[in-house]
């Protein structure tokens, strides 16, 4: 049996790539802050608990069974220039959604994928050029981007002909997204379960970008076009 973690497994997009899988037969494991029933097993974090315990928790729950597949879909959003009140507290949190979780993802992928997995990070589309208004998000993103040119060149830890990658969405179609931008042109938000049903094909080798890939989604009227970037 595949198997396959998830990381950011009870957020929207979690959720869905989570329900995927178990459709497929996948064992999945869930990583959050709060169980996701669908999954066959649950790493509970805890608010708070900091960067190293984060991975210590997560590497000692592991078997030695190796992952199919390590999916991090885990962060968030913050805008703000560089007058914002509350740009410190947003460079904070942004680093903690995003790169600390990709870290993590990252040296977890380093321990217990297999030979030839696959480990999807989640980076953005805006982070690829200048973030003005949202500076705290655009470092944060910029800097998973790094990590996966990082993390796919030679040396870097990763095993044997093992691929790392990293989405960069503009807009998901969410139910948080939704609720504040109802006036919003949905035919170019990108439906979660076409990113889920995406991560299926990478991870039975159906499909796959080439290592260290920055993949660019973007949908227009209703059609999504996957771009390496």
């Amino acid at each position: 049996m595949y198997r396959v973690l998830v990381y950011g497994g009870c957020g929207a997009l979690g959720r869905t790539v989570v329900s995927t899988f178990k459709r497929a037969n996948f064992s999945v494991i869930s990583v959050d802050f709060s169980s996701n029933d669908e999954a066959n097993s649950n790493i509970i974090l805890v608010p708070g608990e900091g960067f190293e315990p984060t991975y210590n928790k997560v590497n000692a729950a592991l078997t030695d069974a190796k992952l199919d597949a390590i999916f991090n879909v885990a962060g968030g959003w913050a805008g703000g220039n560089l007058h914002d009140a509350k740009l410190i507290h947003n460079v904070d949190l942004m680093w903690s959604q995003s790169v600390h979780s990709s870290v993590v993802t990252a040296a977890i992928a380093a321990n217990h994928l297999k030979e030839g997995g696959v480990v999807t990070l989640t980076g953005a589309a805006a982070a690829t050029g200048p973030t003005p208004g949202m500076i705290a998000y655009g470092m944060a993103k910029a800097s998973v981007h790094h990590l996966v040119k990082s993390a796919a060149a030679p040396g870097s830890g990763l095993p044997a002909n093992a691929k790392i990658n990293a989405i960069l969405p503009i807009t998901l179609d969410t139910p948080m997204n939704r609720k504040f931008n109802p006036d919003a042109d949905y035919s170019t938000w990108t439906p979660l379960s076409e990113i889920a049903d995406k991560f299926l094909a990478w991870a039975t080798g159906k499909e796959s970008p080439e290592n260290g890939s920055l993949v660019k989604i973007q949908t227009e009227d209703n059609k999504t076009y996957w771009t390496p970037v």
